[in-house]
Parts: C-alpha cells; sequence; structure tokens
C-alpha cells in the first residue's frame, strides 16, 4: 500500500491579520477533501511565517494553531523580507513533510489547482511551478510592467519562469537541494529554476484578494525587480563597458574635430553642445558609479555571511 505524502502548505505573512482567519478556513476545508481522496497524509500542515508584522498576525496564528489542528507557525524575530520568510518556512518544512508547496496568504492563488500540483509530484517532478494562464485582472500598469520584468530578465540570461511568482510546489530532495544555495540577498525565482531536477507547470487563474491590501507597491516592486537583476546578471556591467567604450571613441572623433577646427578656422563653433555633451557624460558616468556601486554593496553584504532569518518562536507539532 503506498503510504501518502505529508504536504505543509508555506504561507509567509506580513500584517495579514485580516485575512488569516478565513484562509486557514478555506485551507483546512482543501486539505481534508485532499486526505479524504488519498492525495496527501492526515499530517499535512499549513505552515504561516509571521515576518515581523506590526498587527495581530502572530496572535492570530496563536489562536488558529489551538483552534485548527492542522495550523502551525514561526515567527521572525524581525522584518526580514518576502523571500527570507519563504525560505525560513521551506526549511522549516523540509525536516518535517516530504511535499511543501509556497503561496500568498490572500489565496490570490487559487487553491483548487493543489490536486493538480501534487498530480504531477506523483508523475515524477521535484519541482512543479504554478503559472498564470492570464493578467485579465490586472491593472494595465500591472500588467504591461510585469511582462516587461520578465523580458528584460530573459535578455538579461537569468532563467526564470515567465508569469511564475512564488506559487509552486518543492519535494523534500528539491528543498535539500536548495539548502546549499548560500546567498543573503535571495531572489528565489531566480534560483530554483538553476537546481535542475525535473519540473512541471500547471496553470491557473488568479483570484482577486477578499481582503487586506497589497504588500507590494510599487516601491517594493522595484526594489525585488533590482534584486533579480543584480544577484543573477552581470550583464548591465558588460552593457557599461560597451557603451563606455563607443563613448570614448566618440569623444576621441570629436577631439580631432575640434584640433582641427582650431587650426583651420582659428575657433569652434558650437560650445552649446560641448556643455550639452559634458553634462550628458558628466551624468552617463554617475550611473555607471552608481550601478557599479549596487554590486559592490551585494558583495559586501554576502561576504558578511550574516543569518538570513532568526526564528523567535515556533509552533510545530
Amino acid at each position: 500500500m503506498k503510504k501518502e505524502k505529508i504536504l505543509y502548505l508555506v504561507i509567509p505573512c506580513y500584517n495579514e491579520d485580516a485575512v488569516l482567519p478565513e484562509t486557514t478556513r478555506r485551507l483546512t476545508v482543501k486539505l481534508d477533501q485532499m486526505t479524504k481522496t488519498n492525495l496527501i497524509s492526515s499530517k499535512s500542515k499549513i505552515l504561516y511565517i509571521d515576518d515581523g508584522s506590526t498587527d495581530n498576525t502572530w496572535s492570530s496564528i496563536e489562536s488558529l494553531h489551538k483552534e485548527y489542528k492542522r495550523v502551525a507557525g514561526l515567527k521572525l524575530a524581525k522584518n526580514r523580507g518576502h523571500q527570507n520568510a519563504l525560505l525560513a518556512g521551506l526549511m522549516t518544512a523540509k525536516d518535517c513533510a516530504d511535499i511543501a508547496i509556497s503561496m500568498d496568504a490572500d489565496l490570490q492563488d487559487d487553491i483548487e489547482v493543489l490536486n493538480q500540483f501534487i498530480k504531477e509530484y506523483q508523475n515524477g517532478s521535484e519541482i512543479v511551478y504554478g503559472v498564470r494562464s492570464s493578467r485579465k485582472k490586472d491593472s494595465f500598469f500591472k500588467r504591461n510592467t510585469a511582462q516587461l520584468f520578465y523580458t528584460f530578465m530573459k535578455w538579461l540570461g537569468v532563467d526564470i519562469v515567465y508569469n511564475h511568482a512564488d506559487y509552486r510546489l518543492m519535494s523534500k530532495r528539491a528543498i535539500e537541494e536548495l539548502a546549499r544555495y548560500g546567498e543573503v540577498n535571495l531572489f528565489l525565482r531566480g534560483i530554483i529554476p538553476q537546481i535542475g531536477l525535473r519540473t512541471a507547470v500547471v496553470k491557473y487563474e488568479r483570484q482577486t484578494r477578499f481582503a487586506g491590501e497589497s504588500k507590494y507597491p510599487l516601491k517594493k516592486m522595484l526594489n525585488f525587480a533590482l534584486e533579480g537583476i543584480l544577484s543573477f546578471s552581470v550583464r548591465p556591467l558588460r552593457i557599461i563597458t560597451i557603451l563606455g567604450s563607443l563613448i570614448s571613441l566618440a569623444s576621441f572623433i570629436f577631439l580631432i574635430y575640434v584640433i582641427i577646427g582650431h587650426f583651420v578656422n582659428g575657433n569652434v563653433a558650437g560650445w552649446t553642445t560641448t556643455v550639452a555633451l559634458v553634462c550628458f557624460f558628466g551624468g552617463f558616468q554617475i550611473l555607471c558609479i552608481g550601478i557599479i556601486g549596487e554590486y559592490i554593496g551585494k558583495i559586501y553584504s554576502e561576504t558578511k555571511r550574516r543569518p538570513r532569518y532568526i526564528i523567535e518562536k515556533s509552533l510545530i507539532n
């Protein structure tokens, strides 16, 4: 008789007090259904990770842990960001479960496709990506900037799954391989495809948020995109080198033009153009120094090897 696998739903939370009761109710019903059909073990759980919330998120997790036998929780000592909170949950799930599925607390990720995740795992896939079938429900700005982000990342040479966020299944073996990656600056969407184990894709329609507000405003999305670019590609540095060489060549040609003009006409017209070029080159140099500085900053934080997260409290049983 085949033994059912223990599944942990790994859910990072930051100020999600408003959604946790309803999320827990829906996920508990879903896990019970999957248990009855022998897809997963009755020991499967919902693992919430409180990422240093400033509201009553942790109090809600404690209450839900007492009310529901399936609820487990971790409290990080301070806010470490979504990716580190997710990693903390995955590393905990590695020691308790056979499979982990990461998802958002607001249930915008369609839980009805959880069965498909498990079936793909049973068919031999170690990693299963949840991929959005469309972005019709997104705003015009978010839809187009997301498409630009994925296209740009591909152009930079980053192996990233198009229209995939962090809704994915990982087997115990896949998480153990992930644990070998020691980056402090985490961009899991780029790291996980590098593991190289067998993968599959499950498509789903993303739902609207039923309560609370988005924890990813424009500023956070831009920082997240920058993290991905700097963590997985040195192509921006190569672009700087190429542009710097072209500008140097253009400057040399302009210098020759100025010298010839001096001897032929005695003076050179176009000082407005010269000032404009000086300002342009000065701005470009500062931009290049800034990009190089970002890379140096990443190297600096990596060399310190500080803990990516610290677990203050744990409700695992």
